[in-house]
């Protein structure tokens, strides 16, 4: 028996939905727990074993997918969306790729490197925020921080009664009222970088995903997809 967690918690750890999309679906019925319908979101569920369908169909099936595209700005991560907005699969259409989930999030305005997989054993390993791999950000800003401003981001802040901080902040380069800066983050918190930044009355233009681990984006062209190697699939932790 491996790591046990609320099935809720279970599908949005593998990459499957958001919390609040899974909770809707396991109590409307549409998921089945090793081939019975759950409707308890804090059923308990083995995060590796268990087989879990949804709408009857079962994600693990199948040879895993592994793909990495370059998100543009303005589509959501999610399959659907309930108020109609465009979302990251668009990027797909035509593909004929079968399931795969995104692998962890970038929101609506943010853009890059983002992962899909079929594999939820993979994504939740490169998810999990003890030993998942670092991810690199270019983030272009609205003024000019200087150095000490740049250490603090280091270490850290208290937001909403979280403790945001970044791995390391660097000043890219810098022209006029503007800056860009290379974050790495070690840890994966909602909107960190822009919650980090704001609580030092910094304010993001552009935020750029270039790097998960060893994996770069790239030259990969905005909104275009490819197939992650062998090499690059367990240099990110397995597969």
């Amino acid at each position: 028996m491996g790591v046990s967690h609320g099935l809720a918690r279970v599908l949005s750890k593998r990459g499957l939905c958001s919390r609040s999309q899974a909770e809707r679906l396991i109590r409307d019925g549409r998921v089945r727990l090793d081939g019975r319908v759950v409707r308890d979101p804090e059923h308990p569920t083995d995060l590796e074993q268990a087989r879990i369908d949804i709408d009857g169909a079962a994600p693990e099936q199948g040879a895993p997918r592994y793909l990495m595209l370059n998100k543009p700005r303005g589509l959501v991560t999610t399959a659907s969306d309930e108020r109609g907005r465009d979302t990251v699969y668009r990027c797909f259409d035509g593909a004929e790729l079968g399931w795969i989930a995104p692998v962890g999030r970038l929101d609506k305005a943010s853009e890059g490197l983002l992962l899909f997989s079929s594999d939820p054993r993979w994504a939740a390993g490169i998810t999990d925020p003890a030993r998942g791999p670092n991810k690199t950000y270019h983030v272009q800003v609205d003024c000019i921080p200087g150095a000490a401003t740049l250490s603090a981001l280091q270490s850290g802040v208290a937001v909403d009664g979280e403790w945001l901080h970044a791995a390391s902040v660097t000043l890219l380069r810098a022209g006029g009222k503007h800056a860009w800066l290379e974050v790495v983050l070690d840890e994966g918190r909602n909107r960190q970088i822009r919650r980090l930044l704001a609580a030092f009355d910094i304010g993001v233009l552009r935020l750029v995903r270039v790097a998960i681990g060893p994996l770069a984006l790239g030259e990969l062209p905005k909104g275009q997809w490819r197939e992650l190697s062998a090499g690059e699939v367990a240099a990110l932790g397995g597969g």
